[in-house]
């Protein structure tokens, strides 16, 4: 059986915890065939961000073109844009091309602190990617910037979701990492209301790369032709079994497992 095949549009992560790097770990994990068109190349680790060199944009859109020619793609989804001329050339080549779904990660800072999205850049995101998204995946910090609204409840979070929402969005996951509840509590917020996600609170400090892990497993969904709230629920029962084996690897905010125990039991089992 052919495999289905997602495209990332994203920053390269060297310390390979976040980014294309662990886009495309998660697509795997999911028997999703992952493309790439880089966006940027970092040089971090899991203590922090040292330098970053951005992709021209005339690179960026020629690479979307390239696998775009080559390749049948069943859902994107984007990460670090850096920058307003990348936002543009993006939502340019989505939309000559007709590529859909699209899930939006709206990454604005790193785990270590160190902005990946210009502030002046916010704006463009709001107003020119975000009405095409099938999905928008913000944590809390990024739906109050996207929003302008404090964030104190879950019916704050439901707010600023359905603010997204009039922005053009299909639908949002405002994802509750950031809170301090216990159980974690996910919204998927579309125009038919709203639906919890929830997992245990995992104390580790081996979180890097869950926003991107998240929304790559929304998209790696996506591509299997999955309805969006089965998607968002894999995802996060996905995300929780990442984070609960984490290898424990680097000295700051460590990556996650990607193919976790359970995983590789299911595939063994197939006969994979």
């Amino acid at each position: 059986m052919t495999s289905p095949v997602a495209l990332t549009i994203a920053g390269s992560d060297s310390s390979a915890g976040a980014g294309i790097q662990a886009d495309l770990k998660t697509f795997a994990a999911f028997g999703v065939y992952g493309l790439t068109a880089l966006t940027a190349v970092t040089a971090q680790n899991t203590t922090g961000v040292r330098a970053v060199q951005e992709i021209s944009t005339e690179l960026i859109a020629a690479q979307v073109e390239a696998v775009a020619d080559d390749f049948q793609i069943g859902a994107v989804k984007t990460g670090m844009l850096a920058g307003v001329a990348i936002i543009e050339a993006v939502v340019e080549v989505v939309l000559r091309r007709g590529l859909r779904p699209l899930v939006v990660d709206p990454v604005m800072v790193a785990k270590s602190g160190a902005r990946l999205l210009r502030e002046d850049a916010v704006e463009a995101l709001r107003q020119r990617l975000l009405p095409l998204a099938d999905v928008v995946t913000p944590n809390l910090p990024e739906a109050q910037a996207l929003t302008g609204r404090r964030l104190d409840s879950i019916a704050d979070r439901i707010a600023a979701g359905r603010a997204i929402l009039d922005l053009g969005a299909r639908a949002v996951v405002v994802k509750g990492g950031h809170g301090e509840e216990d159980p974690v509590v996910d919204l998927l917020i579309d125009r038919d209301g709203v639906r919890e996600f929830r997992a245990p609170r995992r104390l580790t400090r081996h979180t890097h790369g869950t926003g991107c892990t998240f929304s790559a497993a929304i998209a790696a969904g996506l591509a299997w032709g999955r309805p969006l709230a089965e998607a968002a629920g894999d995802a996060r029962a996905y995300l929780d079994r990442a984070l609960r084996e984490a290898p424990e690897l680097g000295h700051g905010h460590g990556p996650l497992n990607h193919f976790p125990a359970a995983d590789r039991r299911e595939r063994l089992r197939a006969g994979g």
